[in-house]
């Protein structure tokens, strides 16, 4: 399916905005391992992308490590393919990200191993799903738990009662992240 297409097909679709997403998701997902903080991209992200999050994290934890991705920022996103499968729209986007990725000694602080004195190039393929019989979430996002004023860019969490917007129901939302 074409870029053209899917616009026809999902009114609400834009380029730009969507490779903005992208980009923004993107930063946000490697920073929430960074900062041992998943909850901060929970909402942009799908369960199973959440709990491999959380499982590396854990794992560096328990080895007394933090992986660190500084310098961390997108090169380049492009849209490689648009497909449509049971309910869904489904987007694959090629993102090149630059950082310094490496891991510190949780206690010292000290690098253990990785490249922590220039930044990498490496590629990913992202997927981005969002259902056919999205809802309208309008220009103002409440509280799914109490109804207040969310922003939803910055944690999709309620200040006020703590519930998470779901943006699963509303936009799209990243489903895979495959190095390479």
């Amino acid at each position: 399916m074409t870029i053209d297409e899917l616009t026809s097909k999902d009114k609400k679709f834009n380029e730009s905005m969507f490779l903005t997403k992208v980009n923004n998701v993107f930063i946000k997902y490697f920073s929430s391992i960074m900062f041992e903080e998943m909850d901060e991209v929970k909402h942009f992200i799908s369960d199973d992308i959440y709990n491999e999050g959380l499982a590396k994290i854990k794992k560096l934890q328990d080895q007394g490590l933090r992986q660190m991705y500084d310098e961390l920022n997108v090169k380049d996103s492009k849209i490689g393919f648009i497909t449509e499968d049971q309910g869904f729209y489904i987007i694959k986007v090629f993102v090149t990200g630059r950082y310094m990725d490496y891991l510190i000694n949780r206690d010292s602080g000290d690098t253990v191993s990785g490249i922590d004195d220039r930044r990498i190039e490496e590629h990913y393929t992202l997927e981005f799903k969002k259902k056919k019989d999205y809802l309208e979430q309008g220009s103002a996002r409440k509280c799914p738990g109490c109804g207040a004023p969310m922003d939803i860019n910055n944690s999709g969490k309620c200040e006020y009662c703590g519930a998470t917007y779901n943006l699963e129901d509303y936009d799209y939302i990243l489903t895979s992240i495959i190095k390479g």
